[in-house]
């Protein structure tokens, strides 16, 4: 199994717990040196906070084994593609890498409404990698917002 594979099953794992909450199931791990240094899944609801995404979250997490807010080197696999608070906070993280797994057309800012992560006026730029573990991630949410709806 590819490491992008790997890691987006550790995400996948997170969102996962998500859905079991009801909450929107998206999850999130960030990496350094093939280990895992951040994990989460979505909150919002639980935690009644908007600032509880999934990403936001792990980049917490990482920061504290880190030590610093600098991300450099890092990289952040997410079920879903960001939304802008999520990917002004990977940019301002300095997360290298960003890998999704769904596209997020309502509010993805990866490419799918803004490309946040790739804007060259900001100081730094992020690579992104789109569609690892898509059709999984995608069924989840559909399955979630189906739930959601009856």
């Amino acid at each position: 199994m590819s490491d992008h594979l790997y890691f987006m099953l550790q995400a996948y794992n997170e969102a996962l717990k998500a859905f079991e909450m009801n909450e929107a199931p998206v999850g999130c791990v960030v990496v350094y040196s093939e280990n895992i240094i951040g994990r989460a899944f979505n909150m919002r609801n639980t935690a009644k906070n908007a600032l509880c995404h999934a990403e936001i979250s792990a980049i917490g997490q990482a920061c504290s084994v880190m030590g610093d807010w600098r991300l450099e080197g890092c990289r952040l696999y997410v079920t879903l593609e960001p939304c802008a608070m999520c990917a002004g906070a990977i940019i301002q993280a300095r997360v290298s890498e960003v890998i999704y797994g769904a596209d997020n057309p309502k509010a993805g800012c990866a490419g799918s409404i803004l490309n946040i992560l790739s804007e060259p006026r900001f100081n730094h730029q992020a690579v992104v990698t789109r569609g690892v573990m898509e059709e999984e991630c995608s069924r989840l949410m559909s399955s979630f917002f189906k739930q959601f709806r009856s």
